[in-house]
């Protein structure tokens, strides 16, 4: 009796089968909503380190607390700037890369 060789596959393998290549309308979309809902995470976590409720952080950015939990659930509804009140309420540092191809843009 011969034995089956179970074939693998890599996240990489199968985001480009299941979602789409690098650079199609479908996973930059994917890619987008992905890292907005880290941001919301992450958002979620440095208030719950401050011990904060999300009506006390909302009070600290002047929004209601509604906001601040669509806010943390996903980010993609928000706008920089409330997202770096956000921040700023939290007193945490954030920080913003760009990278062109393979070089990152540095600012003077």
């Amino acid at each position: 009796m011969a034995t089956k060789e179970i074939k693998t596959y890599s996240l990489a393998e199968m985001k480009d089968k299941y979602i789409g290549k690098v650079g199609t309308a479908d996973r930059d979309e994917y890619e987008y909503e992905l890292r907005m809902d880290v941001l919301g995470k992450m958002i979620k976590s440095a208030r719950q380190e401050r011990r904060l409720t999300q009506e006390e952080l909302g009070k600290l950015v002047g929004v209601q607390k509604a906001q601040i939990s669509k806010l943390e659930s996903s980010a993609n509804s928000a706008t920089i700037d409330t997202i770096l009140k956000v921040f700023k309420a939290l007193k945490a540092e954030i920080n913003f890369n760009v990278k062109l191809e393979d070089n990152f843009v540095k600012l003077a």
